[in-house]
């Protein structure tokens, strides 16, 4: 029997509207240019260097923008239209591989080339995150945003991790310069995609003020609300332990001398299979939210995230890392639309961009620093070692599920200053 206090969005069946699927099919599209570039970096690093901590590096640089730039990002975004800063980011990350392609071409190109090219796609990604999630609650109404977060994670992990994925790897299999053209052009397409949603998405304020003062508000509410503020923090394990052990999986996974010998496409596939999950997860989020309750899906996810990053320290075999890939690509998308659903509900519409933008340095901002302990943990431990040891550190985030019952995150939807 569901929780009273569960709040899901199965009472308003009320179509979410044209200008929610033009915001979708530009966000497909943006998250397959993504997913192809995300794959093509990694598979252009090894092949000028098999040193796990210049490979992790890569995911440093990507992730870095995340702790220095993410509280700039959210003001920019509660003070511009948030449709036009997404359109600016996405031409920004289509220059950046065009870029790199001429750097190739001219002989050259290095890790550090490549370091370049992931931190400022980086930062372009921070600029466009934060207003892509706080443009959403402008584009439908606040008790439709499951189902509208559930829609946008299916074809964002679809195209991010089930379809960019492989493509990426047949991609830089036919050759360097495809593997970063497609997702330039990819891009560009998704800019034309926003320039066709109408209308304004500036948020209404009240006086000038400083940028300093509009990044201490967005820092003093999240840190005021306990339920946003120990789900940041979890979350920044979550992505600490993840980080450090996908910056070095490739090493782990690709080419005849690893530990699972597969060919970059076949590398491409067994990430596949967490997309899969995901995008199985992205169409149940909101029944298994509103079965379990909220309380009991997140403890779940905290399980089944341990499992994910863990498991290859039990095991090589393709075929035992697929399925449990696969539920924790599941898991984790469940995980995403109670979090970003509940942030937005609760934070008031003009300071959203800057608390998405605060709980992201908190839950994003440890990804380059779990991307260099991995590189670290795997050079001097092992690979195995490293998962083994995330695996123990994201488990460990069940001590903290006594704060977040079902009353306290009703409680926090309820308050009065909540969006």
């Amino acid at each position: 029997m569901t929780d009273p206090s569960v709040r899901t969005d199965q009472g308003n069946r009320t179509p979410l509207g044209p200008s929610y699927w033009k915001l979708w099919v530009s966000s497909g599209l943006s998250n397959l240019a993504d997913g192809v570039l995300k794959i093509a970096l990694p598979l252009l690093a090894i092949q000028v260097t098999q040193s796990p901590t210049l490979i992790a590096g890569l995911t440093v640089a990507a992730t870095l923008p995340w702790l220095f730039f993410a509280l700039t990002a959210g003001a920019l975004a509660d003070r511009m239209d948030r449709r036009r800063l997404m359109a600016w980011a996405n031409l920004s990350r289509a220059v950046l591989p065009a870029l790199l392609v001429a750097v190739l071409l001219l002989d050259l190109g290095s890790i550090w080339a490549l370091y370049v090219v992931a931190l400022m796609v980086g930062v372009a990604e921070t600029l466009y995150d934060t207003s892509a999630q706080s443009i959403l609650p402008q584009v439908v109404h606040r008790d439709q945003l499951s189902r509208a977060n559930g829609r946008l994670y299916t074809v964002e992990l679809t195209t991010n991790q089930f379809v960019g994925p492989p493509l990426g790897g047949l991609l830089v299999g036919i050759g360097v310069v495809a593997g970063l053209v497609v997702p330039a052009a990819l891009w560009c397409a998704a800019v034309g995609g926003l320039l066709l949603l109408p209308g304004s998405f500036r948020v209404e304020r009240e006086g000038r003020t400083t940028l300093r003062s509009d990044i201490r508000e967005g820092l003093g509410f999240l840190w005021n609300q306990k339920v946003l503020r120990t789900l940041a923090a979890m979350t920044g394990v979550l992505n600490f332990a993840s980080s450090a052990a996908f910056a070095v999986l490739v090493l782990f996974a690709v080419g005849p001398s690893s530990e699972m010998g597969l060919s970059e496409v076949g590398f491409g596939v067994l990430l596949t299979t967490s997309a899969v999950g995901s995008f199985i997860g992205s169409l149940t989020a909101e029944r298994i939210e509103a079965g379990l309750g909220r309380a009991v899906s997140l403890m779940l996810t905290i399980v089944g995230c341990a499992l994910f990053v863990g498991a290859p320290a039990l095991s090589s075999s393709p075929f035992v890392l697929g399925p449990i890939f696969l539920l924790g690509g599941l898991l984790i998308v469940l995980w995403n639309v109670i979090t970003v659903s509940l942030r937005q509900r609760i934070t008031p519409d003009r300071l959203l961009g800057r608390v998405n933008s605060a709980y992201r340095l908190l839950a994003w901002g440890t990804m380059p620093l779990g991307a260099a302990t991995g590189g670290l943990l795997a050079q001097w431990l092992g690979l195995q070692a490293m998962f083994g040891i995330m695996g123990l550190l994201t488990l460990a985030l069940l001590g903290m599920m006594p704060i977040l019952t079902n009353r306290a995150i009703a409680a926090a939807e309820a308050q009065p200053n909540a969006g």
